[in-house]
C-alpha cells in the first residue's frame, strides 16, 4: 500500500452538486468498451492484465455493500466486481466481500476490519453516508485509498461512482406526468421517497421534483427508513386512508421494492385499474410488474458499467495510475466534506414495456424465461417478448 495525502475541506451543501471539467480530453465511458452479452464474466479475459506487465496484480480489494434487501447488490454488484477485478489483474486479486444487512454499525465494524486486515483499497456503498466519514478517516490514516460506489459518502474519499442520480428523478418524474398526460394538472400524486440518511435521496428526490412542480398536486410525501417495503407500505395505506384510494392518481416511488409495496397496499385497498407508479433498480420482480401493467416504468441503471468502473477504478488506485486522465473519471462532484471528488456518473435508461428487449435482455441481465414465467407469459406474447 501507498499512503496518500487528500484534502478535506469545511461543509457544504447536503446534495452532491456535479461538475464536468473541461481538462478531460477523453469519453470516460470509453474505458469501458464493454459489450454486455451475459452479465458476470461478461467483461475481459485476462487481455487487460497481460497489456500492462510490471504493475502489482496481487491486490485486495475491500468491498462493502449496504443490504440484501436490494436484489441486484448479491445478484449483480458483487459478482461484477469481482469477476472485474480477477479479469484486470490476471486472476491474483482479491475481492474480500461484506454485506451490512441494513446497519450502519455493523458497516462501521467491517470497514475497521478491512482497514485492520490492510486490504489495498476499499470500494464501500455506505448504509449512512454521514456516519461511514470516521472510518474513510481512518482508511485514509492507512494509506488506504476509499471509493465510494452508488452513494456518495462523506469523509476523505478518492472517488465515486455512481448515476447521475438527479437524472433518475427527472426520468421518473418526466414519466409520469407523460403517463397522466393532459390530466395531470388536476392529478392527485403521492411522492414515496428513499432513505433519509442516504444522499442519493436528496438527488432523486430534486429530480423528480423538477419534473413534477407545477404539473400535477402532490398530496403526500414521504422519506422512507432504510428503503424499507414495509415501512412504505405503512406510509402508502396512511395515503391511501387521508386521500382516497380511488384519488390517487400516480405514485412516484424512487426505487422498485417500495414500488412493490405500494401497489400491493393499492391492490388490497381494491384498487383494479392501478395509478401509474415508478421504479429504480430493473429488479426483476418489478421488470415482471412492468410486463403485466402493474408498474408502470422503472429506471434501469447498467449493473455491468457501474460495477466495472468501481473494478477498474480500484486497481487504477492500488497501481498509482490517474484515473482522470485513464478516462475512468471525466465528472467531478462535491460532498458534504470535500470538494471535486473524480467520479463516474453511468448513463440511466426509461425502462417501460416497450423497451425490455433492448435494455435488460440485450445486456444480459435478465432472459426472457427468467421474466416470462407461466403468470406472466401471455402478458410477455402481448408485448412481443418472446424467446
Amino acid at each position: 500500500m501507498n499512503p496518500r495525502t487528500t484534502p478535506h475541506t469545511t461543509s457544504r451543501t447536503r446534495a452532491a452538486s456535479v461538475r464536468r471539467p473541461a481538462l478531460l480530453l477523453t469519453a470516460g465511458l470509453s474505458a469501458l468498451s464493454l459489450t454486455a452479452c451475459g452479465v458476470v464474466g461478461a467483461v475481459g479475459g485476462g487481455d487487460d492484465a497481460s497489456a500492462s506487465p510490471g504493475r502489482s496484480y496481487d491486490i485486495t480489494v475491500g468491498l462493502l455493500l449496504p443490504d440484501k434487501d436490494t436484489a441486484r447488490f448479491e445478484k449483480f454488484d458483487h459478482p461484477l466486481i469481482e469477476d472485474r477485478v480477477s479479469s484486470l489483474t490476471d486472476k491474483q486479486g482479491e475481492v474480500v466481500y461484506a454485506n451490512a444487512e441494513g446497519s450502519k454499525d455493523r458497516q462501521s465494524e467491517q470497514f475497521r476490519k478491512m482497514v485492520a486486515d490492510e486490504v489495498d483499497v476499499i470500494v464501500v456503498n455506505a448504509v449512512d453516508s454521514r456516519a461511514i466519514a470516521p472510518d474513510v478517516e481512518k482508511a485514509k490514516g492507512a494509506g488506504i485509498p476509499v471509493i465510494a460506489y452508488d452513494r456518495l459518502a462523506e469523509g476523505p474519499i478518492d472517488a465515486y461512482v455512481s448515476h447521475d442520480n438527479e437524472l433518475v428523478g427527472q426520468v421518473q418524474g418526466r414519466a409520469l406526468v407523460n403517463a397522466l398526460g393532459e390530466d395531470a394538472e388536476n392529478s392527485k400524486v403521492v411522492m414515496m421517497n428513499g432513505a433519509p440518511a442516504d444522499p442519493n435521496t436528496v438527488l432523486f428526490r430534486k429530480g423528480a421534483l423538477g419534473e413534477l412542480n407545477g404539473k400535477v398536486d402532490i398530496v403526500k410525501s414521504y422519506d422512507t427508513r432504510k428503503w424499507l417495503p414495509e415501512v412504505a407500505a405503512e406510509h402508502m395505506r396512511e395515503a391511501v386512508k387521508e386521500v382516497g384510494a380511488g384519488n390517487i392518481a400516480a405514485v412516484y416511488s424512487a426505487n422498485d421494492g417500495m414500488a412493490g409495496a405500494v401497489i400491493e397496499v393499492l391492490e388490497d385497498a381494491g384498487v383494479t385499474d392501478l395509478p401509474p407508479v415508478t421504479g429504480q433498480d430493473a429488479d426483476l420482480a418489478a421488470v415482471r410488474r412492468v410486463v403485466s401493467g402493474k408498474q408502470y416504468m422503472t429506471v434501469y441503471k447498467s449493473f455491468l458499467l457501474e460495477a466495472t468502473g468501481a473494478a477498474d477504478m480500484a486497481v487504477a488506485k492500488v497501481q498509482e495510475r490517474s484515473i482522470q486522465f485513464d478516462a475512468l473519471a471525466r465528472d467531478v462532484v462535491d460532498s458534504p466534506t470535500r470538494k471535486d471528488i473524480p467520479a463516474m456518473l453511468v448513463p440511466v435508461v426509461a425502462l417501460t414495456r416497450e423497451n425490455i428487449e433492448a435494455t435488460v435482455v440485450q445486456d444480459g441481465v435478465y432472459t426472457v424465461e427468467e421474466i416470462c414465467t407461466g403468470a406472466y407469459a401471455a402478458d410477455c406474447a402481448e408485448i412481443g417478448l418472446t424467446s
